[in-house]
């Protein structure tokens, strides 16, 4: 089914404008980033999450709360989420609430598991429930992929069998949205996606057992940074590389259904690079004579070689990325010496934003 492609720069922020767009997982670190954009292209943003996952928080830095509506919730509460649908009647929904950390999933699967399949169903279940919603997407993981660690990437028709808790639950949360499309989504009037993204880094990340918070703590304290896992390459790209593809998709096929799909949405091959090499960049943009040292400390099972193959999301929208993983890191270090200096964090936020959507306020 030949669709016309929409061009990196197709489509417009301005579409959001009045528009009621529910966001699940908004209080984390990647909601937090997407709340910021909907509110600046003048959205009614709605979040459901439960309190912000980590001290300090983003979310809670920014006082996101006095400019969204922001609904403190389970999202294994059903009743609860059904509530929040019913008051607020979006018509885009984006669910991002997830326990998000592999080494954590080891320690608690049941957790992990009911948050991200039975999260899913719920999500699913409310939306299948009311007819106000028009686009939906769903956010996984590249780890939902059977990992042969080989060399080339992974499409979307490769086999879902992810190897940790974590992974495999996200895989299975690609299965109930797929089965909810068969059994009822393509009877109704809204257009169902999943985006598998790969590793996120930017300004505002505090979370536990992720590698540039790690470094930022590390170089904070002035302290070298300790690396588990120097090998292991991952497809890593900037926040707003994956929330710019997500707000595509999600205009793209709330105009049109056939837009809907599964997309894979990652960097290119040239920014799929090892830990070692993120960290090399981190201390060069860092500055202050910051090294690094490898210590394998042990632990879980972790997939060393992951990459995906973006193919669809460039063929069928005219997508690229716009930053090089330098980009990213560069970008990181400056959030973070602004936020350790007590600079405007807000305002840090404002200026990546316009300048990753070329200096104006209407294109993604």
């Amino acid at each position: 089914m030949p669709l016309g492609k929409c061009g990196n720069n197709a489509m417009n922020m301005g579409f959001f404008k009045g528009k009621t767009v529910l966001i699940t997982g908004h209080t984390g670190f990647k909601g937090t980033w997407l709340c910021k954009m909907l509110i600046n292209a003048g959205a009614n943003v709605v979040g459901y999450a439960l309190d912000s996952p980590t001290k300090p928080s983003l979310f809670e830095l920014l006082h996101l709360e006095h400019q969204m509506k922001s609904v403190i919730g389970d999202i294994r509460d059903l009743e609860h989420l059904k509530n929040a649908f019913r008051e607020y009647h979006p018509e885009i929904v984006m669910h991002l609430a997830a326990q998000p950390i592999v080494r954590d999933s080891y320690k608690n699967p049941v957790y992990t598991y009911e948050t991200n399949v039975i999260g899913t169903v719920n999500i699913c279940e409310c939306v299948r429930l009311n007819s106000c919603v028009k686009s939906f997407l769903n956010v996984t993981t590249d780890k939902v992929y059977h990992n042969n660690e080989w060399e080339w990437g992974y499409r979307e028709n490769d086999p879902l069998d992810g190897y940790d808790p974590y992974s495999n639950s996200k895989s299975c949360s690609e299965l109930v949205t797929h089965s909810y499309i068969n059994s009822f989504f393509n009877e109704m009037d809204v257009a169902v996606s999943t985006a598998r993204a790969g590793n996120v880094i930017g300004g505002g990340d505090f979370a536990n057992d992720r590698i540039i918070p790690d470094c930022m703590r590390a170089a904070e304290k002035g302290e070298t940074i300790i690396v588990r896992n120097p090998h292991s390459t991952r497809p890593y790209q900037h926040v707003l590389e994956p929330l710019a593809a997500y707000l595509m998709i999600v205009r793209k096929q709330y105009e049109d259904k056939r837009y809907a799909g599964f997309y894979n949405v990652g960097p290119d091959d040239c920014d799929c690079v090892t830990t070692g090499n993120l960290v090399d960049m981190f201390c060069k943009f860092w500055g202050e004579g910051q090294t690094w040292e490898n210590r394998f400390l042990g632990g879980p099972h972790e997939a060393n070689f992951l990459k995906l193959d973006c193919s669809k999301l460039k063929n069928v929208f005219g997508w690229q990325p716009r930053w090089h993983v330098e980009d990213a890191v560069r970008y990181t270090v400056e959030w973070a010496k602004d936020y350790l200096a007590g600079q405007n964090i807000s305002k840090c936020m404002d200026e990546q934003i316009k300048e990753f959507l070329g200096g104006g306020e209407n294109c993604v």
